[in-house]
């Protein structure tokens, strides 16, 4: 098997604490392109983000705008939930997948925990994605999503490294 760093060129994301920032410190673990948008100002719930993830500053700060254009930039989009339905922005990251024709998948650690890592392989072997957009919900929402994040990241990893 192919490890992920061949099954996708690049993560993008916004910046914002949660799913974002545990899918590029992800990618700067294992020497993955990584990228994106983020609100002008570099805005994010804890201050400013760190210069050391490679975002763009979006015109607006607004963080609507950094979302649509990460959805935009992707060749295919991942949403992690801790909860089975998506609310604020990491529904409009859905509704933005829809309106530009884009595969996402989502998956919530309450419905899909056990299945994430297989149904993340299947979708990324099932699409030509180079560049992948991980969005999801931010720490206050819930505080839990970047530890789910970077575990199946991580089991994804390993499991298609070692075959």
């Amino acid at each position: 098997m192919i490890p992920p760093k061949a099954m996708f060129e690049k993560i993008i994301s916004g910046g914002q604490t949660g799913a974002d920032r545990a899918a590029l410190d992800f990618a700067l673990k294992h020497d993955i392109s990584h990228g994106g948008w983020c609100p002008r100002g570099r805005l994010a719930e804890d201050g400013i983000i760190p210069p050391h993830y490679q975002l763009q500053e979006t015109p607006e700060a607004d963080s609507i705008q950094r979302t649509e254009w990460n959805v935009r930039d992707s060749d295919g989009i991942v949403i992690f939930s801790i909860k089975e339905v998506l609310s604020g922005g990491s529904k409009r990251t859905a509704e933005f997948a829809a309106f530009y024709g884009k595969p996402y998948l989502h998956f919530s650690r309450e419905s899909h925990g056990s299945e994430a890592v297989s149904k993340l392989k299947e979708f990324l072997d099932a699409y030509p994605i180079r560049i992948l957009n991980v969005a999801g919900p931010r720490a206050s929402e819930e505080p839990e999503v970047g530890d789910f994040v970077q575990q199946v990241l991580e089991e994804l990893f390993y499991s298609t490294a070692t075959g």
